[in-house]
């Protein structure tokens, strides 16, 4: 097995991308700006950066009161890494805090402790910078494996350790800690104090509720908890008034260093306080977690806010809910408007911040949503429309802000629809699943590759430099080019036909003599997946034999959410399946009863375009092109059938219908012509324990740098 060298771009590679984009003006533009500066001011004898004034979340600037903040969440991970082992270089940072500031991105926003050169780098940018500062909001985890095994918030190791970490962390922001090497958490000597520019904390997690419901039930009857800083209401359940007492500790931590600000905690629409009648899975309107009843005390001026990762396309009752399903916002139905004006609402008297939102740029999804606004099956450009259109809702509705999900796209994340796919999880952050929409949440694409290869739309040089030929003939194929990295399998296939007037097909066997036989004339009998290409067109088809189908195995043989015949599955091996993915499963209709079938994604329609950010036609998600005889084509891992590229492990179906994995030798590889077929060397590759990859801005960034600019001058 080798080690694949990681390899970022340089900072001026970054920047000569930004300026592209029209985003390096700011930096020319600072003297006649307005000043971001932070200007302290002392409330109830303690120094505040910012405090809540009834529904306003203010920051106080040399340019006076700002309140409405948008910013950005910042994952802890780079590929090949876990978030256990909080991988942030320094130089990840000292990149990444100016580019930043440049796209008008005011708050940071961290959901743990990182290591101790993100805090040092963020102060000598904040210094360097002073009009400009990008400010932070700073999260604590709760030790929530020990939670969801015992469902209690009042278990000893959880509250304790709650309480130690959140101690911890104040030390940590103020520069005065040194934190011992353990695993799953960042550790070092830490000098830097970055108070200064501290705006609020976020704290907890996205409550699980049947852990929540589960904690509720065993504490029952606890008294609502009374602090200095903080307390529970009379009506406050036992989550709630353990939250007030996480944030009276956290207050009195700050306190004693003389500080006060905003204090939250983070909730979802899974656990907000509202009820959702139409919606159609009970466990997504289980239990709530109400901060109207977690209040500070007259001791604590920096105050409270509401805090909500709300997304566009989930839960389901955003489809359904009366005042939600069918609210109009702008002259048209906004549901995702309607149910942040909901929680505004609820939540009067205090303001409501959406500390995540956004959409993906994947070619996978995970569920549908209202407006187009999916859980993937966005290209860039889409991706960051939306995501500009999602931030100007925030500020029309008079939120305190808005916090795009996320910085940088994160290759060890999973997602419901995928999990059985990739084997083990463990290896998962090796490679680039694009099947995976929560890998691809990103503004910059962390793209797989040590440099940027147009493969698909480009030039014979770009092949030339990296690839194998794999055949070479004088017939109708003339020859055949393979290339991979850590998301893709790259053909180049030049043909004597131009133009073509025959369905092309690409075969692919990951297992010879699995299959022996099942295939139109001219094709490979045993192959195991597909693609076909028309002649004309716009769309290429990827396949799977239905033996080997995993969505028609999973979900439908072993969980009945599809019309599926077992054993017609196992009989005709000839049959092929169009390769999907499951976006919800069938559920009866909330308000008719009537039973909704199930929504799939066609996972493998592969669009047709270039690859090249430098062309005006730019498309991330297009998968292959043709030019003068020349067909280029990448092939997402998930779609040839590999549960982890990385170590060349092919997924099959066993003899009872259960997904399992087997090591791919040489991957074979036959391309038809109509009746004709041509079988070629095949490819193999070698294994990696490290991936290669580089970063980039995504393309419509500056689409989504408008908006925030305009909010945020």
């Amino acid at each position: 097995m080798t080690t694949r060298a990681v390899r970022r771009l340089t900072v001026a590679g970054v920047l000569v991308g930004l300026l592209a984009l029209g985003l390096g003006a700011v930096a020319a533009q600072t003297e006649r700006a307005p000043s971001w500066a932070p200007a302290p001011e002392q409330l109830g004898g303690l120094d505040a950066v910012a405090a809540v004034d009834g529904t306003r979340l203010e920051l106080f600037t040399r340019s006076g009161r700002r309140d409405f903040l948008p910013g950005v969440n910042l994952g802890a991970t780079v590929p090949g890494t876990a978030p256990g082992e909080v991988a942030l270089s320094r130089e990840d940072v000292r990149r990444w805090l100016p580019m930043m500031a440049d796209m008008g991105l005011r708050v940071v926003r961290i959901y743990t402790i990182l290591p101790p050169h993100f805090y040092e780098e963020l102060a000598a940018f904040n210094e360097a910078n002073p009009d400009r500062p990008v400010y932070l909001m700073h999260g604590v985890w709760i030790p929530e494996e020990r939670f969801i095994e015992t469902g209690d918030l009042f278990d000893r190791e959880v509250r304790q350790g709650f309480r130690d970490e959140l101690s911890r962390a104040v030390d940590v922001v103020h520069g005065d800690a040194r934190i011992a090497p353990e695993p799953g958490h960042a550790d070092g000597h830490y000098t830097a104090d970055v108070t200064p520019w501290l705006m609020a904390w976020a704290i907890g997690v996205e409550w699980d509720p049947e852990a929540t419901f589960a904690s509720d039930a065993t504490n029952a009857g606890h008294p609502p908890y009374e602090g200095r800083y903080f307390r529970a209401t009379a009506a406050a359940s036992p989550t709630e008034s353990w939250l007030a007492e996480m944030m009276d500790h956290l207050a009195a931590e700050l306190a004693d260093r003389g500080l006060t600000m905003p204090l939250t905690f983070n909730n979802w629409p899974t656990t907000d306080p509202l009820d959702h009648p139409e919606e159609p899975l009970d466990i997504e309107d289980l239990v709530g977690v109400d901060a109207n009843n977690v209040l500070p005390t007259s001791a604590w001026p920096g105050g409270t806010f509401a805090s909500y990762h709300a997304y566009p396309y989930y839960p389901d009752f955003q489809r359904y809910e009366p005042g939600i399903a069918d609210f109009e916002h702008r002259g048209r139905i906004d549901p995702y408007a309607g149910y942040l004006t909901k929680l505004r609402d609820h939540h009067d008297g205090m303001p409501l911040m959406v500390t995540e939102f956004g959409v993906p740029s994947s070619l996978g999804s995970a569920h549908n949503g209202p407006l187009g606004r999916d859980q993937g099956g966005h290209d860039e450009r889409t991706q960051m429309a939306i995501n500009a259109e999602l931030l100007q809702v925030i500020a029309e509705l008079e939120l305190a802000g808005g916090l795009v999900f996320a910085w940088q796209d994160e290759w060890f994340k999973r997602t419901w629809n995928t999990l059985d796919l990739e084997v083990p999880g463990e290896r998962r952050a090796l490679w680039d699943n694009v099947w995976t929409n929560e890998q691809h949440f990103g503004l910059i694409d962390h793209a797989p590759g040590p440099v940027r290869r147009v493969l698909v739309g480009g030039d014979e040089d770009e092949w030339l430099a990296d690839s194998q030929v794999i055949n070479e003939g004088r017939d109708d194929v003339r020859e055949v080019r393979a290339t991979h990295d850590e998301a893709y399998l790259s053909l180049r296939i030049v043909l004597d036909q131009a133009p073509r007037t025959e369905e092309l097909a690409i075969d692919l066997t990951l297992w010879p003599g699995q299959i022996t036989d099942g295939a139109p004339a001219g094709r490979d009998p045993g192959a195991t997946h597909a693609v076909t290409v028309p002649s004309d067109g716009e769309v290429a088809q990827a396949w799977v034999r239905s033996a080997l189908d995993p969505h028609a195995w999973v979900n439908g043989a072993a969980l009945g959410m599809l019309e599926i015949d077992e054993a017609q599955l196992r009989a005709d091996p000839a049959a092929w399946r169009p390769q999907r993915l499951m976006l919800n499963r069938p559920y009866p209709h909330p308000l008719t009863g009537e039973m909704l079938p199930a929504e799939e994604q066609e996972i493998g329609a592969l669009r047709r375009g270039t690859t090249d950010p430098h062309d005006p036609a730019f498309d991330s998600l297009a998968m292959w092109d043709e030019q003068d005889g020349i067909v280029t084509i990448r092939l997402p891992w998930a779609t040839v059938g590999l549960a982890d590229p990385s170590a060349r492990s092919g997924l099959r179906v066993d003899a009872d219908g259960v997904l399992e994995t087997a090591p791919v030798d040489r991957l074979g590889i036959s391309i038809g012509i109509g009746e004709r077929s041509v079988t070629t060397n095949g490819y193999t590759w070698e294994t990696w324990q490290m991936p290669s990859w580089h970063e980039r801005p995504k393309a419509g960034l500056d689409v989504f740098v408008e908006t925030v600019r305009a909010l945020s001058p």
